[in-house]
């Protein structure tokens, strides 16, 4: 497995665009069987954090800035063969780490599915709304401030 890699949009080869895209749509959109609109014009504007193996992606999730000064977390996903393995706890640590070095003192969100606030807990995130559907699946905003 290759080290985890940081790249902008711009930096993305087509190769792992399309293995990143198709990660997502694997996990969110057919195992999860809850279609909905993938391509949210976020990606454009994101550092992507992801592991490869075999020219393939294998974990993955974005870092977006936001306009408001927040910067958010979103699609933090593993393919199912490699779950168990920490992959998405260490793209989470490097992710922290990035954000507190590049875009300190800023309010950090994410929605996390309702099944999952202990994993994000584990970083600081705190819970800050009720549960709520999103495309069928309960979900919860949880925030992390420094």
């Amino acid at each position: 497995m290759d080290p985890i890699q940081i790249k902008s949009f711009q930096e993305l080869s087509l190769e792992e665009l399309y293995s990143l895209l198709k990660l997502r749509i694997d996990i969110f959109v057919v195992e999860q069987n809850c279609p909905y609109p993938e391509l949210d014009n976020e990606d454009q504007n994101s550092i992507h954090f992801f592991y490869k193996e075999a020219r393939e992606i294998i974990a993955y999730l974005r870092v977006i800035p936001k306009k408001a000064g927040n910067i958010r977390i979103g699609r933090v996903v593993t393919d199912k063969g490699y779950r168990g393995k920490k992959l998405s706890s260490q793209l989470m640590e490097e992710a922290m780490k990035y954000i507190s070095e590049n875009h300190p003192s800023k309010t950090i969100t994410l929605s996390a599915q309702e099944h999952l606030q202990h994993f994000y807990a584990q970083f600081g995130f705190k819970s800050v709304s009720e549960m709520y559907l999103e495309d069928g699946i309960p979900h919860v905003d949880m925030e992390f401030e420094e």
